[in-house]
C-alpha cells in the first residue's frame, strides 16, 4: 500500500532515489572507516582505533535511519555492496593502506563531500519536492557529518 502523506508519487520516487544514493555513500564511508579502524598503526594507534570505531558506529546508525526513511516512504531498500558501489558518489580504494595522516585526510574529504551533497539535497527536498520531513532528516545527517569532519580536521591542524 502506497503512503498517502501529501507528497506526489513522482516526488516520493525522486526523494527515494536521493536517499538511496545517500545510503550508498554512507555504506562506502562506513566500510572505509571500518577498514581504517582495522589497519591503523603508529604512535596514535589506540586513539585513532577508538576514534574510527566511534565514527563507524555512528555511521552504522545513520545507515539504518536512511534505510528506514526509504521504507517509510513505501519503497524497498537496496542492500548489497555491489548495488551500493554502483551508485555511490564516494569511491573505494582497493588495496590501499594509507598512513594515519592520509587516513584522516581521506575520511575528512569524504565527510566534507557528503556534507556538500547533503546541503544540495536538503534544498531540493524542501523547496522543489515540498518534503519538510526529509529536509529536516537530511539536515540532521549533515550536522552529524559536520561533527565527524570537525573531529577529523582537528587531528590534521
Amino acid at each position: 500500500m502506497k503512503p498517502n502523506i501529501g507528497i506526489s508519487e513522482k516526488n516520493i520516487n525522486i526523494i527515494v532515489d536521493t536517499l538511496t544514493i545517500i545510503l550508498a555513500d554512507e555504506h562506502v564511508l562506513y566500510m572505509k572507516t571500518r577498514k581504517f579502524h582495522w589497519n591503523v598503526f603508529g604512535n596514535s594507534f589506540m586513539e585513532l582505533h577508538k576514534l574510527f570505531e566511534d565514527q563507524y558506529t555512528e555511521i552504522e546508525e545513520i545507515i539504518d535511519e536512511v534505510a528506514e526513511r526509504i521504507n517509510k516512504l513505501g519503497s524497498k531498500t537496496i542492500g548489497t555492496m555491489k548495488e551500493f558501489c554502483e551508485i555511490a558518489r564516494l569511491k573505494e580504494h582497493s588495496k590501499k593502506y594509507p598512513e594515519q595522516k592520509e587516513m584522516l585526510k581521506e575520511l575528512l574529504l569524504d565527510n566534507e563531500a557528503l556534507i556538500i551533497e547533503l546541503r544540495k539535497d536538503v534544498e531540493v527536498a524542501k523547496e522543489k519536492l515540498k518534503d519538510a520531513v526529509t529536509s529536516d532528516f537530511l539536515t540532521g545527517l549533515m550536522e552529524q557529518h559536520e561533527t565527524i569532519a570537525w573531529k577529523l580536521r582537528r587531528y590534521l591542524s
